[in-house]
């Protein structure tokens, strides 16, 4: 385990072994604010605790907060150790990166009253806790439509982590919508956010089974998965992060999940004293969710026919099969 501070005062980073966490801490004036980080594994991962990472370098040059970021943060002995490590440092907020700090946070909260527990995708109740949702719903449907409407083949795959994913239900109905009995959507789970081999093997079956265009909805595997899918020459959505960079040929687009928008939002209330407990959620009306960067195999009628479909969401909260006949 190893943990990063994070001045605000310029990209200032110190890496240290976390058995040197009684070295003194900077001076902070009374408008500083201390925020701790956890996250589940690397920060290098290329995916979800990368982009919170390369998220709070871009906040901590832009508002008066210090972060202690701590990697590695997964098993509940390791969560309650990183607690009491950083309420000993008087931090003011911790933030767990994922739904897997909802237990432990929930357990713990109450033994440090002036600590805010902040937990990402984590359903979170009580006096010091709030828990921040990405709506990933509507996401994964314009996704689905995209998938279904530039598909050879009429078959589409999600290769998903969990079944409670929303973005992978709405990836499915939204091809559906869009093709009715003219798309087959395939859909398998790995159980498992870091399971590389599975998440290929299940792209294996599908290419075998005719899958042309796949959405690999798992935020430790997704590159992995686009990199295969690039090498048999197919088509893919991007997850996470807006994964163009990953060759706008295989790319269509990208469902963004704009983690630093909402860790923004939430250190500006906190500063506030305006950040409401209980559960906060965030979608396309909020800026928080986005399609990325479309590849170069996506026409531009295509484009402007799916932006039409975001736009109105973002309007009126209306998915196209809620719009009637307008």
């Amino acid at each position: 385990m190893k943990q990063f501070t994070v001045f605000a005062q310029g990209i200032v980073i110190l890496l240290f072994m976390t058995a040197t966490a009684g070295c003194s801490n900077p001076v902070q004036s009374v408008d500083d604010l201390k925020v701790g980080l956890l996250l589940s594994h690397n920060v290098d991962d290329q995916g979800w605790n990368q982009e919170a990472y390369q998220s709070i370098l871009r906040l901590q040059s832009e508002h008066d907060v210090t972060f202690i970021v701590k990697e590695n943060i997964h098993a509940p002995s390791s969560i309650r150790q990183s607690v009491e490590e950083l309420t000993n440092e008087e931090v003011d907020m911790i933030i767990g990166h994922s739904h897997m700090y909802e237990s432990v946070f929930t357990e713990v909260a109450d033994q440090h009253p002036d600590t805010h527990f902040v937990g990402l995708n984590a359903h979170l109740q009580g006096d010091n806790l709030t828990g921040l949702h990405f709506e990933g719903y509507a996401m994964g449907y314009f996704a689905g439509m995209l998938a279904s409407e530039m598909s050879e083949a009429g078959k589409i795959g999600a290769i998903a982590a969990f079944p409670f994913q929303p973005e992978v239900r709405g990836f499915a109905e939204g091809a559906e919508f869009n093709k009715g009995n003219d798309i087959k959507v395939i859909i398998e789970f790995t159980e498992s956010w870091t399971d590389v081999s599975r998440a290929l093997a299940y792209f294996r079956l599908m290419e075998q089974s005719g899958v042309d265009i796949y959405y690999p909805a798992g935020d430790g595997f997704h590159v992995e998965v686009v990199e295969e899918i690039k090498a048999s020459g197919l088509k893919a959505i991007g997850y996470v992060g807006d994964q163009i960079d990953l060759g706008e040929q295989v790319i269509l687009t990208s469902t963004v999940q704009q983690v630093g928008a909402v860790y923004e939002y939430t250190i500006e209330e906190f500063k506030r004293d305006e950040l409401n407990t209980g559960n906060l959620y965030f979608d396309f009306q909020e800026n928080a969710i986005s399609m990325g960067e479309y590849g170069s195999a996506v026409p531009d009628d295509v484009i402007n026919w799916l932006e039409e479909h975001i736009d109105h969401y973002t309007d009126t909260g209306e998915l196209p099969h809620e719009r009637g006949n307008d």
